[in-house]
């Protein structure tokens, strides 16, 4: 008989924890735009977030996790790509109620990101339902809980940074609306900028601490500059002529409802308070116009024609060029006809201009009003 060996375990390697050192804000290259968003988010959250879209590898990730790093004690939540509703709001246990009469809380990951940054990459692909309950949050700082008829309430004060590539899908219009501000982001086709951002990726994964070292100031100054503008920012108000300005801009951008002139508004206020101003200029608006409306703007033909104004026609025959003639007894040319019909009463483009035509008396054969022989 066989002696039976023991069997020798393997040695358990050894974990190390994984390290939490993230590319420093201040050191992002070639992404003004990116940056300049975020920071009026980080500023006011009640913005409603940020909607990045770009390609693959355009730093999306990068950018909302060295954010989190400019706010002391933040806490960075990444929402996983199949987190249920559940999950992402909280649920309530009924069966503690039964059981001593109270309803008892079980926070979702919008309490855990409460006070710091929420990073939903892919948000194109999220049902919606879990995105209005991102959207409510981010918007209002507050999460509401509900099951059976009971809800509850909790504070969820975060910036949303939402990520998507338009190559997998895109945001459906009324959700689009509803974030604060968007980017997009484009592949870097200038060789020095593409060289300068490879260089700086590469200098971090050989030394992180050695870039964070070089950008130790940059860091802090912007640390303490959010932090100023995050205290200052109730105390700023917008003048008539902001506020003029501002619907002025959203208007001619054809933005529907008013969100989108409350979002200027918003971040224009932000964009003063980090600039140290004790006043919300029309400059100010400007410089974020683009950030808050884009996403927003309407293409004229996409526009709708408000009740009781009159739509778009053909001008009347009178304000054309008078077709030119054909010779006796030829049929009108194209461009004839072309002219005829956009003088039409209704304008239907390409119809063809009422032509005489012979009539022939129609001898009637038997039946009601014949003669007969």
């Amino acid at each position: 008989m066989t002696p039976i060996s023991a069997t020798v375990s393997a040695p358990v390697p050894e974990l190390h924890p994984a390290s939490d050192t993230v590319f420093p804000f201040a050191a992002l290259i070639g992404q003004g735009a990116l940056q300049q968003a975020l920071l009026l988010a980080a500023v006011d959250p009640g913005i409603g977030g940020v909607l990045i879209s770009g390609p693959r590898g355009t730093a999306k990730s990068t950018a909302a996790r060295a954010l989190a790093a400019l706010l002391p004690g933040a806490p960075f939540v990444s929402l996983p790509l199949a987190a249920s509703v559940e999950q992402v709001v909280g649920t309530l246990s009924l069966e503690d109620a039964l059981r001593d009469g109270q309803v008892r809380l079980a926070p979702g990951l919008l309490a855990r990101a409460h006070g710091g940054v929420l990073y939903v990459d892919e948000v194109n692909l999220l049902p919606d339902a879990l995105v209005d309950a991102l959207l409510d949050a981010a918007a209002s700082g507050v999460n509401t809980v509900e099951r059976d008829g009971i809800s509850r309430q909790h504070a969820a004060r975060f910036v949303l940074v939402g990520t998507m590539n338009p190559e997998e899908g895109e945001v459906r219009p009324q959700l689009l609306d509803r974030f604060g501000l968007a980017v997009t982001l484009e592949n870097p086709v200038d060789h020095g900028l593409r060289q300068a951002i490879v260089r700086a990726r590469l200098a971090f994964d050989a030394d992180p601490q050695a870039v964070l070292a070089q950008h130790a100031a940059a860091q802090a100054a912007l640390v303490a500059r959010v932090a100023a503008a995050r205290a200052a920012l109730p105390a700023l108000a917008w003048s008539d002529a902001v506020i003029a300005h501002a619907t002025a801009l959203a208007l001619d951008a054809a933005s529907d409802g008013l969100r989108g002139d409350l979002v200027l508004l918003k971040a224009a206020r932000a964009q003063a308070a980090l600039d140290g101003r004790a006043g919300v200029t029309e400059a100010d608006v400007d410089a974020i116009a683009e950030l808050a409306l884009a996403h927003r703007r309407q293409a004229p033909a996409d526009r709708a024609v408000p009740p009781g104004a009159a739509p778009h026609r053909a001008p009347p025959p009178a304000q054309r060029p008078a077709p030119s003639a054909s010779p006796a007894g030829a049929p009108p040319s194209a461009t004839d006809r072309g002219d005829a019909a956009a003088g039409a009463p209704d304008g239907d483009w390409g119809a063809l201009p009422a032509l005489p035509v012979g009539m022939a008396p129609v001898r009637p054969v038997g039946g009601l009003g014949a003669k007969k022989a």
